[in-house]
């Protein structure tokens, strides 16, 4: 098969690229150009950050911000609203204009390279936490951090001064 027929059937395979890709045909797209994603920096009234547990082949274990690749065709705002949405549960009021942006590299070439765009966001200490029965080691666990934890996943280290 060449490119060009290989180029038809991958056309063929992704109907609507806004909706995401197969996951073998996103980690091919991951090593061959850079992934841009939003982070949500979540804070309360106290100043804790709220994060989430990973467990992952390529980012490893420990806790992350909340964050989701951008898709085809999709603003930031939308893919910020989808990401509190599925990871949070919970619509999260976000302030319009970044706080960084990073180019994250990893050392390795699937999911290597990242352009990571950070956004503050706010929600109420009073809003109840749903972690539906998931335990502290557990994909999507979340919890409040008075200050950033020791197992940061090394990938967010770039966000640590905005943690503590």
């Amino acid at each position: 098969m060449d490119i060009q027929e290989a180029i038809k059937f991958l056309n063929k395979a992704v109907k609507d690229p806004s909706l995401g890709l197969p996951q073998e045909l996103f980690l091919f797209v991951s090593r061959i150009t850079p992934m841009v994603n939003v982070d949500l920096l979540i804070k309360d009234e106290s100043r804790r950050t709220l994060l989430s547990w990973r467990n992952d082949q390529f980012a490893g274990s420990g806790w992350h911000l909340p964050g989701g690749i951008v898709r085809f065709k999709e603003n930031l705002e939308t893919r910020l609203s989808k990401v509190a949405e599925t990871e949070i549960r919970a619509e999260v009021k976000f302030e319009p204009d970044p706080v960084t942006i990073n180019q994250i590299f990893c050392d390795h070439d699937t999911r290597g390279h990242f352009i990571s765009i950070l956004y503050k966001g706010f929600l109420s200490s009073r809003f109840v936490l749903e972690n539906n029965g998931l335990s502290t080691n557990d994909e999507g666990y979340l919890k409040w951090h008075q200050s950033c934890p020791e197992n940061l996943v090394k990938v967010h280290e770039v966000y640590r001064k905005y943690i503590d």
